[in-house]
């Protein structure tokens, strides 16, 4: 029990500089409410139409794919630690065949998605 004293310690602190911090700007901040303040803001333009409006598919699409990739360039890291430490032990090529075969399935779904127009605006 005494091993998780400093992480119970850890979280306690983190939960009050919260509460000090959320305290302090609520003390801190000026309350003058205005009818321009108060108003929606959007990138620095005055809000246009109605906030309801469909997106097209392509937006989904491409947020979709960079997760895709981006969770598959995440396996590299683990990938990397082991083959620095395996390579002594004799099992480089066969780690580096492996990461061969994982990349060229990206490359080809990375073509496939390109082939398709998938990551075209227009």
């Amino acid at each position: 029990m005494n091993v998780y004293i400093p992480l119970l310690m850890l979280f306690g602190f983190a939960g009050l500089l919260g509460v000090i911090i959320l305290a302090l700007s609520h003390l801190i901040n000026p309350k003058k409410f205005s009818a321009e303040k108060m108003q929606t803001y959007e990138c620095g333009f005055d809000p246009i139409g109605d906030s309801r409006h469909r997106f097209s598919v392509k937006f989904y699409l491409v947020a979709m794919l960079f997760i895709l990739f981006d969770i598959e360039v995440v396996f590299l890291f683990p990938w990397a630690v082991l083959f620095k430490e395996s390579v002594a032990s004799g099992m480089g090529p066969f780690l580096m065949i492996e990461m061969g075969i994982f990349l060229g399935i990206l490359v080809i779904g990375l073509i496939y998605v390109y082939a398709r127009k998938a990551l075209d605006w227009k």
